[in-house]
């Protein structure tokens, strides 16, 4: 019989240490390897792709000039610092930013752009700065830009991090002098822009979304006796078990940087009455949710709305597009494998 929990019932907790502990690929990514990818032979770039990282690997790696770098910094290096993955959803890039991570020696950093916009705020952009300048590498997962603030502040830390020669990559569905575009008047901040897109080669990933890639499509919705069903009958561990509307609401009390925390120890989710997200923020930090759910593997059963209705056509097609389309493939994968929880 499950261990039944309610992820409404929790408010986790979280120091700054644990947070800066956290910064490491997570359970999914934490045995891949270059080897591990399988490229498409009928996408040469994801070959390339790789190539370019076991040698971008290799620059990590290289002995250090001197130990005077971290106390005294050092001048910018002629070469660009850091190294771009572009590609659509499901193509492997976070598979081989995690790599590359492990491919390279530390110490070094791991973590999605939120996870760093939320550290500046928990820990202080120079304290970050500080606490970063160290690392030889600083890996960056779903780089997005939502609004003027996180332009200046990221272009800041990527500007400050490369001129102590930390060495950056990144991952995005947007090329680099791109990100903005749709979200806020991206020409007012065009030379902040650019100063992001200066600290990167960009290595384009072409494909299909693997995660669909020769899959049935994603299983319908339970109905709420198959829910109920499901539930008395899954062994597989802790059980998180909420109201759909009763769970967005609770997330709004819990800042996205202890959404990680606050999965701690589940081992699948289930949720009554799936309905469509209609307002901004509450869709903003349901996305949040739904990359820690996939980081962790944690299967989804659930009844009511399937989950290309999750966001109204209107964020579908707004400026916030690729991360709907990214949460609702993921959110897909995890309710295939639901569909196979016992």
């Amino acid at each position: 019989m499950a261990n039944i929990e309610h992820l409404t019932h929790r408010v986790p907790k979280v120091s700054v240490n644990e947070l800066l502990d956290g910064f490491y690929p997570s359970l999914r990514f934490g045995d891949v390897s270059f080897d591990s990818y399988r490229p498409d032979p009928q996408q040469p770039s994801q070959s390339a792709a790789v190539r370019a990282l076991r040698g971008f690997a290799a620059s990590v790696n290289e002995p250090e000039p001197s130990g005077f770098r971290k106390f005294f910094g050092a001048k910018k290096a002629p070469a660009r610092a850091g190294i771009y993955l572009d590609g659509g959803f499901g193509v492997g890039k976070t598979h081989l930013l995690a790599s590359l991570w492990h491919a390279s020696v530390g110490p070094k950093a791991f973590g999605t752009f939120v996870e760093y916009t939320n550290l500046v705020g928990a820990l202080s952009f120079r304290k970050t700065v500080d606490a970063l300048s160290g690392y030889r590498l600083v890996c960056i997962d779903e780089f997005e830009l939502d609004d003027p603030g996180d332009t200046v502040l990221m272009s800041r830390l990527m500007r400050e991090l490369a001129d102590a020669g930390v060495k950056l990559a990144a991952t995005s569905n947007t090329l680099p002098g791109s990100l903005g575009d749709g979200r806020f008047a991206a020409v007012d901040f065009q030379r902040e822009i650019q100063v992001l897109a200066d600290q990167f080669d960009v290595s384009r990933i072409d494909g299909e979304d693997y995660r669909h890639r020769g899959l049935p499509e994603a299983p319908r919705p339970l109905t709420e006796a198959g829910l109920r069903d499901r539930i008395r009958s899954f062994s597989g561990g802790t059980l998180a078990e909420d109201g759909f509307a009763e769970l967005i609401n609770h997330l709004a009390g819990v800042h996205p940087s202890r959404y990680r925390q606050l999965l701690d120890g589940v081992d699948a989710v289930a949720w009554h009455n799936v309905q469509t997200i209609t307002e901004q923020a509450v869709a903003l930090r349901f996305v949040v949710l739904a990359d820690r759910l996939y980081d962790r593997d944690v299967p989804i059963l659930a009844s009511g709305a399937t989950f290309d209705k999750l966001f109204t056509d209107e964020m579908m097609h707004g400026g916030y597009m690729k991360k709907y389309y990214r949460a609702v493939s993921r959110l897909t994968a995890l309710a295939r494998q639901g569909s196979d929880a016992s």
